[in-house]
């Protein structure tokens, strides 16, 4: 199974905001300490973040990031599909290709197998929110 470090480290960053009790901005220097990871990494991170609307910035002293909405309606599958890289069980580069080579016409033959554990992975992420991490 291929799930990024990106994604990981995503998530990992988004919990410490939605489990933090105070419910001020958390910095991405307090992020990056607390969870080691690399500052211009969260950089790049939060920017995808922010975009997909999971997260918000607040400028100036005391600034940093919050979340965008309430800590149950933010799922780890949303946090992972907002890095733009999905989790693949498959070798298909994209859907229309599937797994045909040039010298076979058809699918092979786990195809289908591993898309559907790919399904079943986005269900179960689908299916846990931050708040429920956060218990």
């Amino acid at each position: 199974m291929i799930l990024t470090t990106k994604a990981r480290y995503a998530v990992m960053a988004v919990i410490d905001i939605a489990d933090s009790k105070s419910g001020q901005p958390i910095s991405l220097v307090t992020i990056s300490e607390r969870q080691k990871i690399s500052l211009s990494y969260l950089e790049q991170i939060f920017a995808r973040l922010r975009k997909a609307g999971i997260v918000d910035s607040v400028k100036g002293p005391g600034g940093g990031y919050v979340l965008s909405k309430d800590s149950q309606l933010i799922t780890v599958d949303e946090i992972i599909k907002a890095m733009g890289e999905p989790i693949k069980m498959t070798r298909c580069g994209n859907v229309k290709k599937s797994c045909i080579s040039s010298i076979k016409s058809s699918k092979c033959k786990t195809h289908h197998l591993w898309n559907g554990l790919e399904n079943q992975i986005y269900q179960y992420l689908n299916s846990i929110s931050l708040a429920d991490i956060c218990k």
